[in-house]
């Protein structure tokens, strides 16, 4: 059986002891692909530093995150710039999007880079990986104009309404990253899935962070991602071989990687 973890941070500090332990891990777990995420400029290095000992085994994005977002963000987007036109093993452009929970003062500024990083993403091919935290709308009118283009991508940590998986299922070409926020128990995302087709879905960890039952509590690592799987499982009423082969050719094919 073979799973992906679409959506993992494990060249954060939190692994700094550990990692090749989190590794083989994920491997006996039956995980085969974990692509990372960049956040800003402070994270490329350690990301692609991981990214260099475990070749072939973890892929790099790279993006400006929202959260990190301010004053300074078009130096920030300088750099994103200048890594996308060197030569680089990037499988994507993220993680990118609007996250208005914490603070809305650089709201524009973060529509602006959102933009910016979606025209990248067509100029090089790349999908997108979308973070949204309490800023789906904003969102949904910058992507609205790429609705019909070539765009494709993943709403990662989806924890959104029926409503708003309906407004993503609108861009033929985006998937929904699915994690442990499904196994909780206050979750509405076992209701809301069920009118999301499994062939748009991919499962992710988000490690370190949102960790499945029945680890909840514990640092998230990338082999978590089978507790996330068991409990979409029972949600489709398949078999978790089913569910980890549909979403992981689900995942290879956004990122490029099916064969």
């Amino acid at each position: 059986m073979r799973l992906i973890d679409s959506h993992s941070h494990l060249f954060l500090e939190e692994f700094a002891e550990d990692l090749p332990q989190v590794m083989e891990r994920a491997k006996e777990a039956g995980v085969t692909h974990i692509f990372m995420p960049n956040i800003d400029s402070s994270t490329i290095e350690p990301m692609l530093r991981v990214c260099a000992a475990y070749r072939g085994y973890c892929f790099p994005m790279i993006g400006l995150h929202p959260t990190s977002v301010n004053g300074d963000y078009e130096k920030e987007l300088e750099i994103i710039a200048h890594e996308l036109s060197s030569v680089n093993e990037y499988v994507a452009i993220g993680e990118i999007g609007m996250d208005l929970y914490w603070d809305k003062t650089f709201l524009r500024e973060q529509e602006v880079a959102l933009d910016r990083q979606i025209k990248w993403a067509l100029k090089y091919d790349l999908p997108v990986v979308i973070h949204c935290r309490e800023a789906f709308d904003n969102i949904y009118k910058v992507l609205e104009p790429y609705k019909y283009s070539s765009l494709k991508g993943v709403f990662h940590s989806f924890v959104g309404t029926r409503e708003e998986a309906a407004r993503i299922m609108e861009f033929s070409n985006f998937l929904i990253g699915i994690n442990g926020v499904v196994t909780f128990k206050k979750s509405a995302l076992p209701e809301v899935l069920k009118n999301v087709p499994l062939e748009r879905i991919v499962l992710e960890t988000d490690s370190p962070y949102l960790t499945p039952v029945p680890n909840r509590g514990k640092r998230n690592e990338s082999a978590y991602v089978k507790d996330t799987l068991i409990k979409v499982s029972e949600v489709y009423c398949e078999s978790p071989e089913k569910v980890a082969q549909v979403t992981s050719e689900n995942a290879l094919k956004v990122f490029g990687m099916l064969k």
